[in-house]
């Protein structure tokens, strides 16, 4: 059984104006996706800034996250690292406060080989009960999980059920899903891309979009599994400029700046993230007010 089906958004960690985690907002902000039909909330993931959270700050954010949601739908946590030892505890707390399953990126910078990646992901398996879903982003990380590794990985490790494809290659994907033939489920982790995950029997997308845009991206994914293709592929079409505008700088620099132009107040972004460039500001507010998110 999927850890979810549908959109899970990978929600954005909002911040006071001095840096420190915004927690009211980020309950705020929970309750948004839940009441606008998001299927699970990943929670201290790239988009989260999870990369300039202490060891506390992501360890708290999960937890408040965990007990925010309640159960109302599945809690993903970001735990990965480059480091194996620090990915282990962050899984293990993770899994003592409550979480659904986890997200475990590729370890970045290191660039482990594919021997290095099945031990891995194996070591961290072995360490926690609760499922895992794979992270393969090879633009941010340098590190990219071969279709034959990410199914031995699976294999090998029965917690292991999922991997959020942000490969950018179709081909790719088309290839782990065959080996794989239903032992992994694939989520997209690209938002102008979730009908063609889906087309190769993809669960869902684990979306930046689904930031300003929530019940619409479920809606997608709803429509085109339940058979409404037309439906689905014609929200695809039309929220691509957005989906391109969201990443016209470093995610999440641009959804930040969508958020609090929808009047959100989430906050500043924790350096070295720098706020969004005036002009690529303009560039997304025309695109957003043509999708009807701005007057």
């Amino acid at each position: 059984m999927a850890v979810f089906e549908g959109a899970g958004v990978a929600i954005i960690t909002p911040f006071h104006e001095d840096g420190s985690v915004n927690y009211e907002k980020l309950g705020e902000l929970i309750d948004f996706q839940i009441e606008h039909k998001t299927d699970a909330i990943i929670i201290c993931g790239t988009t989260g800034e999870s990369a300039t959270l202490t060891m506390d700050e992501h360890k708290a954010v999960i937890r408040y996250c965990v007990q925010h949601v309640a159960g109302r739908v599945p809690v993903v946590a970001g735990t990965g690292s480059n480091c194996t030892a620090t990915a282990i505890e962050l899984s293990q707390d993770a899994e003592k406060d409550g979480a659904d399953a986890l997200l475990i990126v590729t370890p970045y910078y290191n660039k482990a080989t594919q021997k290095g990646l099945i031990e891995h992901y194996s070591m961290i398996a072995g360490s926690v009960k609760i499922p895992i879903i794979m992270y393969n982003v090879p633009s941010r990380t340098g590190c990219n999980i071969l279709p034959e590794t990410a199914v031995a990985i699976a294999k090998k490790n029965p917690n292991v059920v999922g991997i959020k494809d942000a490969v950018g290659n179709l081909s790719q994907t088309a290839l782990m899903a065959h080996l794989a033939d239903g032992c992994l489920d694939i989520y997209s982790g690209n938002d102008d891309e979730v009908l063609p995950c889906l087309s190769l029997g993809g669960k869902g997308v684990i979306s930046v979009l689904s930031n300003v845009m929530p019940e619409e991206t479920h809606n997608m994914v709803r429509d085109f599994l339940d058979g409404n293709v037309e439906r689905a592929m014609k929200f695809q079409l039309d929220s691509i400029p957005l989906s391109k505008a969201l990443f016209c700088e470093v995610n999440p620099i641009p959804v930040k700046a969508a958020m609090n132009l929808m009047g959100m107040e989430v906050g500043p972004l924790r350096r070295p993230l720098s706020e969004i460039a005036p002009e690529n500001r303009e560039k997304l507010r025309t695109v957003m007010t043509d999708m009807g998110l701005l007057k």
